[in-house]
């Protein structure tokens, strides 16, 4: 015989969930009856802390905490290196073992490499392609030239910008398009009989023109605070050697070669934003 058990006793003595009840109801648990119902709002849980010994805890005074960091200007990107600018790294070093050999050559032997290297009306008439590339191998002045150190500020600064191949483009073409700007009249002033024919031979050699060009293209791409004092400064640099009437076909290559630079600003621009 079956034993159940009856009484107040039993009536104490919560049922078990699940098992039936005397009336054939089961006990359903809070838990699973929390799921069947959508609108039950389900008990969380708090994690208690865990206490942190005194002795670990730090305290860091509020003057600390507020304290901004500190950046130092990266000094470095200034200069050109093999990574970030192959192309003004490499004519860098290319350029200064050129100076090494003007330094110490012979005077008559540098005298005879830049006759053949001048870009002069003779020179360009016979092989063009040859002397516009060989006059960019030298600095007129050596290294002590004021070109020199713009050349390296400046390209670098405008190759990490567009890139080499496009920072490249800008150099030869200011090197190349004042270059003839200057040379064309003074074959067609010797053609028309308005200048000697002496005037056909000249040493016009150095990397004047294409730096012009890149201070010129490299200001269009810096902020108006900064953009508009170098060009005016540049501009007036250029301006005062015209004035000074040393050297007038070279002096005015160079105005001519930094507005070819100021002319390229919609270009560089747009290679700015590819790059």
């Amino acid at each position: 015989m079956e034993r159940t058990a009856t009484g107040p006793a039993a009536a104490a003595t919560p049922p078990l969930p699940g098992l039936p009840l005397a009336d054939g109801t089961a006990v359903v648990p809070a838990a699973a009856l929390a799921d069947l119902l959508d609108g039950m709002p389900r008990q969380r849980h708090a994690t208690a802390p865990v206490p942190v010994p005194a002795a670990d805890l730090v305290v860091v005074p509020a003057s600390v905490e507020a304290r901004p960091a500190v950046r130092f200007p990266r000094v470095w990107r200034l200069l050109p290196s093999p990574a970030a600018t192959p192309f003004t790294f490499v004519y860098t070093a290319v350029l200064a073992v050129t100076s090494v050999i003007a330094a110490v050559a012979d005077p008559d032997l540098m005298y005879a490499l830049y006759q053949a290297s001048s870009t002069d009306v003779a020179h360009l008439v016979r092989s063009p392609a040859v002397v516009l590339l060989a006059s960019a191998l030298w600095i007129a002045g050596g290294v002590l030239s004021p070109y020199a150190l713009a050349f390296v500020l400046v390209l670098t600064a405008l190759e990490r910008r567009i890139g080499g191949a496009r920072a490249a483009c800008v150099f030869l073409a200011g090197h190349v398009l004042a270059t003839l700007a200057t040379e064309i009249p003074v074959g067609l002033a010797v053609l028309f009989g308005h200048l000697p024919t002496t005037s056909l031979h000249r040493l016009d050699y150095g990397i004047s023109f294409g730096v012009a060009a890149s201070i010129g293209s490299l200001s269009g791409l810096l902020r108006p605070w900064l953009r508009w004092p170098v060009l005016a400064l540049m501009s007036s640099l250029l301006v005062s050697d015209l004035i000074e009437f040393t050297d007038p076909l070279t002096d005015w290559g160079h105005i001519i070669a930094l507005t070819i630079g100021v002319t390229s600003w919609p270009l560089v621009r747009r290679w700015q934003r590819l790059a």
